[in-house]
């Protein structure tokens, strides 16, 4: 074996896919890459996600308390890069990069027409904001484009490389004691 850097444990840990954060800032839409998130727990449903002061949706989501979570498929990997190479302070991200912004039922910022999912998000804990930048997102309502054929997800390796998901393995008849958790 071979030791590397504990800083690096990001590179082995980051399971989840890379998505996409939307916020409105006074009414204008925005949206960031982000690829530190977690799910927290089910019932309700938390979600937490590193957003720090550096990012411009930092203000608008403290400011909103809201915010929809996007999942970009593989066909998008480019537009996701470029979406963190800018700020939303200096450009319209949306209109940059021909996003369709779609009006959400219970939040202000948008959904993503082109991702597979949206979630829509309130801030449900502001307590870890200050110390790590830690927001506690409660999802309040969930989207799917059931005809999306691009299903894969993207998964940043933290160093500018990317897996895309790949073959399904099914072992439901196993979990006997999540099958509540199963659709």
């Amino acid at each position: 074996m071979q030791e590397m850097p504990a800083s690096k444990a990001y590179r082995l840990l980051e399971a989840g896919p890379i998505v996409l954060v939307t916020t409105s800032d006074e009414g204008r839409p925005n949206v960031m890459t982000m690829g530190f998130h977690m799910v927290m727990q089910h019932a309700p449903p938390l979600i937490g996600c590193v957003i720090g002061p550096w990012d411009h949706s930092y203000k608008a989501l403290q400011a909103s308390g809201e915010c929809v979570i996007a999942i970009p498929t593989v066909d998008l990997a480019r537009k996701v890069v470029d979406i963190g190479n800018c700020s939303g302070g200096e450009i319209d991200k949306f209109k940059r990069l021909r996003l369709t912004a779609k009006p959400a039922k219970d939040v202000t910022a948008p959904l993503i027409g082109q991702c597979l999912a949206n979630i829509e998000c309130r801030v449900a804990d502001r307590s870890m904001i200050e110390r790590y930048n830690l927001f506690i997102l409660e999802a309040v309502r969930i989207w799917v484009d059931a005809e999306r054929k691009e299903r894969r997800t993207l998964h940043h390796r933290g160093d500018g490389t990317f897996v895309a998901d790949g073959k399904i393995i099914d072992l439901r008849e196993r979990m006997v004691l999540w099958k509540q958790f199963q659709d």
